[in-house]
């Protein structure tokens, strides 16, 4: 009996309505970041990270176009007789 007690008591603790750290909101923050007019695209105004993986995204791309046109190319010349 005593194991069930326990059981509800931790399943229970989750769902509490305290509020254990208060987060601060920061819309108004983001908003004056994303709203400059500092000639950037949106997609890059967020810092170097969005820097990196805009690049990282755009390398793989290109890369992976090249890579297409490439077995493409091979698969359309015919294929030589030993």
């Amino acid at each position: 009996m005593k194991h069930l007690l326990t059981l509800h008591r931790l399943a229970s603790r989750p769902f509490s309505t305290s509020v254990r750290n208060q987060l601060k909101n920061k819309v108004l923050e983001n908003q004056k970041i994303f709203q400059a007019d500092n000639n950037l695209p949106v997609h890059l105004k967020g810092g170097t990270v969005d820097v990196v993986l805009y690049r990282i995204t755009m390398a793989i791309t290109v890369g992976g176009t090249m890579f297409s046109l490439y077995h493409l190319f091979h698969a359309a010349l015919p294929k030589p007789k030993a």
